[in-house]
């Protein structure tokens, strides 16, 4: 009989294109307007054509720490799960748990979606400036913390974009698992 693996097991960390997977979602680090922007959410854009825009322009914007779908568009991936990380202000500011909250709201919105894998960005590490030392713990931690407690998503892979910050998650990764 096979063991279901452990959430630990169910995180997987690499670096690389996040537009170039075929999952069944990637997430977004958006701007609140979902109309495209620099980093991880141009590439986004550009890679998923003009339909993208065009879809998220009728879903009215998207606070910090929300999540919303739309389709894949051109993108190999079947959907496209927008969440609005923190703008960094010295960690004083709530940052912290709406850095969280992007996570676990975007892991709750492809399990009801019935979605089994999906991909995440390091979110508000690019021009939103939140230091990845501390966002990577929290993106894994709150991402383990949800695997343990759900069935869906089964895979869930952190897509670095440099070899320093899959370092850095590689270290958050083993950090976790004590």
């Amino acid at each position: 009989m096979r063991q279901e693996p452990s959430a630990f097991e169910r995180i997987k960390l690499l670096q690389g294109d996040i537009t170039k997977l075929a999952v069944d979602a990637i997430v977004n680090a958006a701007n609140e307007t979902l109309l495209g922007g620099g980093g991880v959410d141009g590439a986004i854009h550009r890679a998923a054509g003009p339909g993208l825009r065009e879809e998220c322009a009728r879903l009215g914007g998207c606070s910090p720490g929300e999540a919303k779908i739309t389709a894949g568009h051109d993108l190999p991936a079947r959907h496209v799960i927008h969440t609005v990380g923190p703008r960094w202000r010295g960690g004083g500011a709530g940052e912290e748990e709406t850095l969280a909250a992007c996570y676990r709201n975007s892991l709750a919105l492809a399990e009801m979606r019935g979605l089994e894998t999906m991909a995440f960005p390091s979110i508000s590490t690019g021009v939103f400036g939140f230091p990845i030392e501390r966002a990577a713990p929290i993106a894994l931690r709150n991402t383990l913390e949800w695997l343990e407690a759900h069935k869906l998503p089964v895979v869930v892979t952190f897509v670095a974009f440099s070899e320093r910050d899959l370092a850095i998650y590689q270290a958050a990764h083993l950090q976790l698992r004590g």
